[in-house]
């Protein structure tokens, strides 16, 4: 049986998710745990991925596998928040997230405990809480395994490196501005989502162009919208070949490029943040090789 990517990785964007990240119980060998979870987490449900202190745990050095890094500036605070595993479920209703998040609370919870979970959904037809289109400039169909997924003859074959990012928005600050002036923010039109000739260089637009990047910054983003008792925002996911684009589009986006910050930053801040490598399958179950499993 031949290696592929987790399938979910591509799929479209389901009507409901759960982004929930894990730290490694006090003295627990998280081997086993994760052994039940490649036998009986069927990936057409989510997307398993391992940061670097599971790989660490497990005495294992992953190329490309790095910890989420904080950035600064004078407009920005960047925060990093990594764990060792990040597990994002999928279904076409909150029940179906229930069950399979109890499922696999039942299948690690022996060697892992819940750090970080959020509840996401699909807003709008897939904009986000803004009210703008997310995702625009994703790679088209002949493009996106390219972008998302690890070649055959690299060292972390068909895997794939997440960037998971929570963004609290302000709405309340965002809306009492004239359309215009939101418009401006984002770089598009809320009306038509057509780019604007003239955006600000500060617009999300302008900061975040993939094609602007040497080399060019393409990721395949599959962010949803979260709302809770604690506030609303984005949970911005990204899977790449690398996390290189994404950490360049970030540090322009914080103004460490040229001291422009991004216009988002003026009614959203990241509040989490963190790097996992979705590893690839084998015979429909998870392929945890590279973790020596």
């Amino acid at each position: 049986m031949s290696l592929t990517f987790q399938p979910s990785i591509l799929s479209p964007t389901p009507e409901n998710g759960r982004s929930a990240s894990y730290a490694i119980r006090f003295e627990s060998d998280p081997a086993p745990a994760l052994r039940r979870l490649a036998e009986g987490f069927d990936p057409a449900r989510g997307v398993v991925a391992f940061g670097e202190p599971l790989a660490l745990a497990l005495g294992r050095e992953i190329p490309g596998l790095r910890m989420f890094p904080p950035m600064a500036s004078g407009a920005a605070t960047i925060p990093s928040n990594q764990h060792a595993l990040w597990i994002f479920l999928r279904g076409a209703s909150r029940g179906e997230i229930f069950d399979l998040s109890q499922k696999v609370a039942a299948l690690i919870g022996e060697s892992f405990e819940l750090a970080d979970a959020i509840d996401t959904f699909t807003y709008a037809g897939g904009r986000d809480l803004t009210g703008y289109e997310d995702g625009t400039e994703n790679p088209g169909p002949d493009k996106r395994m390219g972008v998302a997924i690890a070649g055959a003859d690299s060292p972390t074959p068909f895997s794939s490196f997440v960037a998971v990012q929570r963004w609290a928005h302000d709405l309340a600050r965002f809306n009492a501005h004239s359309q215009d002036h939101r418009d401006n923010v984002i770089g598009r039109r809320l009306k038509d989502n057509a780019e604007l000739p003239d955006a600000p260089a500060s617009s999300h637009v302008k900061r975040t162009a993939q094609e602007s990047f040497a080399p060019e910054a393409f990721m395949w983003r599959r962010s949803q919208p979260w709302a809770s008792n604690e506030g609303q925002g984005l949970e911005f996911i990204a899977y790449g070949a690398s996390f290189d684009p994404f950490e360049r589009m970030l540090e322009r986006m914080a103004g460490l490029e040229d001291g422009i910050a991004d216009a988002l930053f003026t009614f959203s801040r990241p509040v989490n943040g963190g790097y996992y490598l979705a590893p690839p399958t084998k015979g429909g179950r998870l392929d945890l090789s590279l973790l020596g499993l």
